[in-house]
């Protein structure tokens, strides 16, 4: 509608009652209407400034109808949280988790289905999502995220592949040079033995660092007809000592139940690596005993049972607690917090802490490999 001429008050507001189709049409009394497309010519730094209405963002996605969320099972864990506060934290962690990944350009569909399940089920914050993107940008990591063992404890630990390349990187040198400390004179007798062990730890240094490192729980949950201890070892931790994230909480009992099921596992791998030691070692000295016949009384043959029975002893519980205090305490707890925009610096005192608790190890397996009577010093004629 134009207007052409001035209108009294009466006479414009009964046209546009009997005419506007939304109703009566109440203009500003000061405003001429006859004036709004000069207003509207005028520069944009002339204009009158309105503020725009503040509307309430859109949800990103409405809120999960299943329970999938593993935080502690059903059950609280004492530290005080309830049903209602657990789920304001997962359906926070989930908005902004997906605010995350629209903001790199990703949809949900495109992540493992374990990690997609996690940030649906509202169980890994933001920082986690990102983190997830900055990796995938690399080849070598993008390969290693594939496996869930490795997606798991690089989510966790940016660092996690440093330490473990340093871990096995020092322990032949670090084993080597505690083996030569602790016999002395006579380590060239006692070389086979020294073998063994150097063997040993190549093969168990991998997994000292990969069980005990703090991970971001993927795992789906249990079906509800699971046992009582499984469902009790699926809800620990994968390190005692770790931080728990955000929306999530470990108990006394957890965490003690972390101690118990990775000296079971390392059990297992301290046994099986010393088997491989032990028989590498015992092919040696067979071939050594059919080249020079004099061997036959100066080489004793390695106990390989009971030597792997003893290494496996050792690792869950001597290798288990020092590895789950280094990564859950002094590295966790105490390095990363302080140092976290220096990754040099920090990725330095990781290498030095690591490389002392190694050397430590080698002197202590020595100890108790001779305590336990499955090896003999070697007497010099």
């Amino acid at each position: 509608m134009a207007f052409h001429s001035p209108m009294s008050p009466s006479s414009s507001s009964a046209l546009s009652a009997h005419h506007h189709p939304l109703g009566q049409l109440h203009l500003h009394p000061r405003l001429n209407p006859s004036r709004l497309p000069l207003l509207r010519s005028l520069p944009p730094r002339l204009r009158l400034r309105i503020p725009r209405p503040q509307l309430p963002p859109l949800p990103l996605a409405l809120p999960s109808s299943n329970d999938g969320n593993n935080n502690n099972g059903n059950n609280n864990d004492g530290d005080g949280n309830d049903d209602g506060e657990a789920e304001d934290s997962s359906d926070g962690n989930r908005g902004e988790a997906l605010f995350v990944l629209a903001q790199v350009g990703r949809k949900l569909e495109t992540l493992p289905a374990d990690l997609a399940a996690a940030i649906d089920g509202g169980r890994v914050t933001a920082e986690i999502v990102r983190r997830f993107a900055d990796m995938d940008a690399s080849p070598l990591l993008r390969w290693l995220l594939q496996f869930r063992g490795f997606r798991e404890r690089l989510l966790a630990d940016d660092l996690f592949l440093a330490k473990l390349a340093m871990e096995c990187g020092v322990g032949v040198i670090a084993k080597t040079a505690a083996e030569l400390q602790k016999r002395g004179d006579n380590f060239v007798n006692e070389l086979d033995i020294v073998i063994s062990d150097v063997v040993m730890a190549i093969v168990a240094d991998f997994m000292l660092v990969y069980l005990p490192a703090p991970t971001v729980s993927l795992q789906p949950p249990l079906l509800k007809n699971a046992g009582l201890i499984a469902s009790f070892f699926h809800n620990c931790p994968d390190n005692a000592f770790q931080i728990a994230l955000a929306g999530r909480s470990f108990s006394l009992l957890q965490r003690l139940g972390a101690i118990v099921r990775n000296g079971a596992k390392l059990f297992v791998v301290g046994t099986s690596a010393s088997l491989i030691g032990t028989g590498v070692t015992s092919a040696l000295i067979k071939a050594r005993k059919a080249v020079d016949k004099e061997l036959d009384d100066e080489v004793e043959d390695i106990p390989v049972l009971s030597t792997s029975a003893a290494y496996g002893v050792y690792m869950a519980v001597s290798s288990n607690l020092r590895y789950q205090i280094l990564s859950g305490v002094i590295e966790q707890r105490m390095l990363e917090p302080v140092l976290h925009n220096h990754k040099l610096l920090l990725s330095a005192l990781c290498f030095a802490v690591r490389t002392g608790n190694t050397f430590l190890g080698s002197l202590l397996w020595v100890d108790y490999a001779r305590m336990v009577g499955v090896q003999k010093v070697q007497e010099e004629i």
